[in-house]
């Protein structure tokens, strides 16, 4: 197993612990401290996707295996940190965010597998580059408006948490549509070619 391929590993050890850090009791004794220990699970995570790319890129070790895991790692990521925090933090996600948020995870996924079994050239759409900082940046402040509705005394932490999703939401709808608009460019191009 490479390092890359083990950084990969890791993130997905992420999940399951994400969970228990949003269900468990054991933290319920100091407020705050189960929000700040799922935080910091995602944001470990976050920081472990695309570090496991560059590095197999840099060092020659790009494999099949991490091709593979890579992306399914972010998804399980993503999607169980969005259904865990309907669950945990409803106030603030609804279940309607969730399911856009993991349509779109699915979605993109999806037309990339596809994509690649066919042969087809995808162009990877440049804001979803930022994906995985406002989907970090949106569970992070999601968690601590949780804690803390109010921070540093004036700074309401819940309109800072919202913001994030909203951005996050719109991010998603767009690599969504730009996503789905270059495969069938490129299946009419392919067709086209088979005419």
């Amino acid at each position: 197993m490479n390092l890359p391929n083990s950084i990969t590993l890791a993130r997905i050890a992420c999940v399951p612990l994400f969970l228990w850090s949003l269900s468990t009791h054991r933290f319920a004794s100091v407020p705050g401290r189960q929000e700040l220990v799922a935080a910091f699970l995602f944001l470990l995570g976050s920081i472990t996707d695309g570090l496991d790319g560059q590095i197999a890129r840099r060092t020659g070790r790009v494999t099949v295996l991490g091709g593979l895991l890579s992306p399914l790692a972010d998804k399980l990521l993503v999607s169980t940190a969005f259904v865990g925090l309907v669950y945990f933090a409803p106030e603030l996600v609804a279940p309607w965010i969730a399911v856009v948020i993991v349509a779109r995870e699915f979605l993109v996924t999806t037309l990339q597998s596809v994509a690649t079994q066919e042969h087809m050239e995808l162009r990877y759409v440049e804001i979803g580059k930022y994906k995985t900082v406002v989907q970090a940046f949106s569970v992070i402040t999601i968690l601590l408006a949780h804690a803390w509705p109010v921070w540093m005394g004036d700074v309401p932490g819940i309109l800072v948490a919202r913001a994030g999703i909203w951005l996050l939401i719109t991010v998603s709808v767009m690599t969504s549509v730009a996503s789905l608009r270059f495969f069938l460019a490129e299946v009419v191009r392919q067709l086209g070619g088979e005419m």
